[in-house]
């Protein structure tokens, strides 16, 4: 499984990123990490190598990048306002220096976007904020509110990151062209969040899968068994 380590200058953030891509070719994935979590957290505890066989295949190419909660919803010693506006700019790191430059490595110009636990929070604000990018979208034990983060801080930036605030009035056509997964369990921390989320999606006739694995807990492996499940969803031809 071929893995390659890349290091550059983000613009956006102001500072050195780092990710690791992993696969020769193929449909371009990217994996958010956990909170706060490294550029090698989704290697080191093995969902990457779930997916090994779309790797050696050459089915999938999977991108994962650094997080930067460190310095945006996890950064207490910075105003509100400084830490939301830290989360754009991470947004756009990813938008405009990883995903347009892969996104053409495929007929239908548009990649995959995956995350577990907080990481399911990224994929699902990404595809949501920019549904033309995204064919699908897989969260693994995801939550979709940010207001706990913010404390009591009022602002539209909030609104638009948080996926329960803005979702309901989001009318671009390409959401309903989006093929989306939320992955939970019934033991899951966050089974209410994705159960809130989908009860949304139904209400504006967004076809999804929510899927309720029984008597599993919010860790790695039940996230290890959804991922390269998930990944069958991809139309490879």
């Amino acid at each position: 499984m071929k893995e390659e380590y890349f290091k550059w200058y983000s613009p956006h953030l102001h500072r050195e990123v780092e990710m690791l891509v992993f696969g020769h070719r193929g449909y371009p994935v990217i994996i958010y990490p956990t909170s706060m979590g490294s550029f090698h957290e989704n290697r080191d505890m093995g969902l990457v190598g779930s997916a090994k066989w779309y790797l050696d295949q050459g089915l999938v190419q999977i991108f994962c990048p650094e997080s930067n909660d460190r310095n945006s919803f996890y950064n207490k010693h910075i105003h509100p306002h400084d830490r939301i506006q830290n989360h754009i700019a991470y947004d756009k790191m990813i938008c405009h220096e990883i995903i347009e430059r892969v996104r053409l490595n495929t007929a239908v110009g548009k990649v995959v976007v995956a995350g577990c636990s907080f990481g399911g929070y990224h994929a699902a604000n990404f595809a949501f904020r920019h549904p033309g990018y995204v064919s699908h979208m897989f969260s693994m034990s995801g939550a979709f509110e940010i207001r706990n983060f913010m404390d009591g801080y009022q602002h539209e930036d909030i609104f638009y990151n948080s996926p329960m605030e803005f979702l309901p009035g989001l009318q671009d056509r390409e959401l309903w062209n989006m093929d989306i997964v939320l992955g939970t369990s019934n033991w899951d921390i966050c089974f209410d969040a994705n159960v809130k989320l989908s009860d949304v999606l139904e209400s504006k006739g967004v076809r999804h899968w929510l899927d309720v694995r029984r008597d599993r807990h919010h860790d790695w492996p039940v996230w290890k068994e959804m991922f390269p499940h998930y990944l069958s969803r991809i139309k490879f031809n």
